[in-house]
């Protein structure tokens, strides 16, 4: 899954100065019901601190996408910590940026984070059907592993 990424393709964090900008990221209409707000997403990153990864995706200095990963959360929420996983939990490509490369830089990105911090897979949770995002991941090399999270498919990419 390593591929050159478009050029200018950056990560910045979320703080005071790129707020704004991460708010202002929106999917195409026909994607709002497969994928949360951007505000909620920093919602979730607020509630859980020392798990979630929000990043801005930035082409130069022009917000083009918002990411955010998980880090070692139990999977299995069972709190034996028996299933820790890292993951991409959410994935916004704003509108007009789609098809670009955008969201594999993001996918790639979590990718070397996790591996990073020592970690050998990936997951990935996504609404299944034809309209889902389901296709992008299996092309990026994710597996459906058979379990499901809620409604959504869990997928698996190993990081080797």
């Amino acid at each position: 899954m390593t591929a050159t990424p478009p050029p200018g393709l950056r990560l910045a964090e979320i703080t005071p100065a790129t707020l704004d900008a991460a708010l202002g990221i929106e999917v195409r209409p026909d994607q709002a019901h497969l994928v949360a707000p951007v505000v909620k997403s920093l919602a979730q990153a607020y509630v859980h601190g020392k798990t979630a990864w929000p990043r801005l995706v930035l082409d130069g200095d022009r917000p083009v996408a918002f990411l955010m990963a998980f880090l070692d959360i139990d999977f299995a929420g069972d709190g034996t910590g028996r299933d820790l996983r890292s993951g991409l939990w959410r994935l916004n490509v704003a509108a007009d940026e789609q098809g670009r490369g955008r969201g594999r830089f993001a996918v790639e990105s979590v990718a070397a984070e996790i591996r990073r911090r020592g970690g050998t897979r990936m997951t990935v949770t996504y609404h299944p059907g034809p309209s889902g995002p389901g296709a992008f991941y299996t092309g990026l090399g994710f597996r459906p592993t058979g379990e499901t999270s809620g409604d959504e498919t869990v997928a698996e990419l190993a990081l080797t």
